[in-house]
């Protein structure tokens, strides 16, 4: 007996979902132990050394998970949500990592000092990325919930900013220093992380409506 077609789509959706799902949601799961590495060096529980080379094995595990996503997205019949917010989405958390990367390469360049300036930045995005993967998990599950689910992803992300001015004002609260240019170098780097988280969660609220529209679930393979 042949299935019905919308039958046939709703199985190869469900599937997709989860699979899409599971690559992202494991692909936040490694950048929020880039960012535990940040918090943790911040601390001086690490020199930043010791965070640097225990990141190149985080950021590379992060790097074949993306491209697993890729290379699966560029065949995929049917997507849980538009193909185009699923690579925005995995950009953007390509790009969280990326930048804790870099952070942690300027610290060890810079042989930063002053660390505890910058812990509250960096527990913040940890929180961040917690709240983007709540988001991400109802993809499969509760699709309905991802409007409310991005936008406290949103919100979590724009208190990396707070705390980043925050920082910025206890800095420059004190003498004009060598020190302090430094600190202020490498904050900036924890600000972007916050601007691609928000990205990451517009891309969530966006592909949340283009759902409710009845726009994009559904992707064929271009011809």
């Amino acid at each position: 007996m042949k299935l019905p077609f919308s039958r046939v789509v709703h199985d190869l959706r469900g599937l997709s979902s989860r699979r899409f799902v599971e690559l992202l949601a494991g692909h936040v799961d490694v950048t929020l132990e880039g960012a535990r590495l940040v918090e943790r060096a911040a601390r001086g529980e690490l020199d930043w050394d010791e965070a640097r080379t225990e990141m190149t094995a985080v950021e590379h595990r992060g790097d074949e998970l993306r491209k697993t996503l890729i290379l699966e997205l560029a065949s995929a019949i049917v997507t849980p949500i538009d193909r185009e917010d699923l690579f925005r989405i995995s950009r953007s958390i390509d790009d969280v990592l990326d930048n804790l990367r870099d952070f942690l390469r300027e610290c060890d360049l810079f042989a930063i000092e002053k660390r505890t300036t910058m812990l509250p930045v960096a527990a913040a995005i940890g929180e961040a990325i917690v709240g983007l993967r709540e988001a991400i998990v109802v993809i499969a599950d509760a699709p309905g919930r991802i409007s409310e689910r991005s936008l406290h992803a949103k919100k979590a992300g724009n208190e990396i900013r707070r705390r980043y001015d925050a920082a910025l004002g206890e800095l420059f609260a004190g003498e004009l220093e060598m020190e302090v240019l430094k600190v202020r170098e490498v904050l900036r780097r924890l600000d972007v992380v916050g601007l691609r988280l928000g990205e990451a969660a517009d891309a969530l609220s966006d592909a949340a409506v283009k759902r409710s529209a009845g726009i994009g679930p559904v992707t064929p393979i271009e011809s």
